[in-house]
């Protein structure tokens, strides 16, 4: 899959915001309302049907993100909406700075570590709080803490690889 036809999940809506089509939004960007930088949006109901926005608006309040999209102008079409991911294409993503991932990124690379044991490819990642954990989906399923250089010691795109200083029974 292209870089163009990969997306990220930047938020969801949580609900209608009064009584002319705004919405609550639930986004996971920092800050919260730079969700409005990236766009098209692509909302995704729980059915996984699809429907593409340009144009979202919106503002942070002290109740949360509020976003005003084309053609949704009162409160039933708002709630209706209720539930919908927000995902925008990779392409509308700035670049990584150096020594920082956008997880969707590291997503499919091999992984192996530092004797050439493959371990398979990146499944997806999560926090903990403490840190961020790369699963690799191989013969087994591995959980390596995403700590450079401790335990990830290399990341090369252009190889598809990241090299990890683990052991393969662990």
């Amino acid at each position: 899959m292209s870089e163009h036809e990969r997306r990220v999940l930047l938020g969801r809506i949580v609900g209608a915001f009064g009584v002319r089509g705004e919405l609550k939004l639930d986004s996971f960007t920092e800050p919260k309302a730079a969700i409005f930088r990236y766009q098209p949006w692509t909302l995704r109901d729980a059915q996984g049907r699809e429907r593409s926005f340009d144009g979202a608006r919106g503002r942070d309040t002290p109740k949360g993100v509020v976003a005003t999209l084309p053609d949704v102008s009162d409160r039933d079409t708002a709630e209706a909406l209720r539930g919908t991911e927000v995902w925008v294409p990779r392409s509308a993503l700035p670049p990584s700075k150096p020594g920082e991932y956008y997880w969707i990124d590291l997503e499919g690379l091999r992984v192996v570590n530092a004797e050439g044991v493959e371990f398979g490819r990146v499944s997806h990642l999560f926090s903990t709080g403490a840190n961020d954990v790369l699963v690799v989906q191989g013969d087994r399923e591995r959980m390596v803490p995403f700590a450079m250089p401790d335990y990830i010691v290399s990341i090369d795109f252009d190889a598809q690889l990241i090299t990890v200083d683990w052991d393969a029974d662990f």
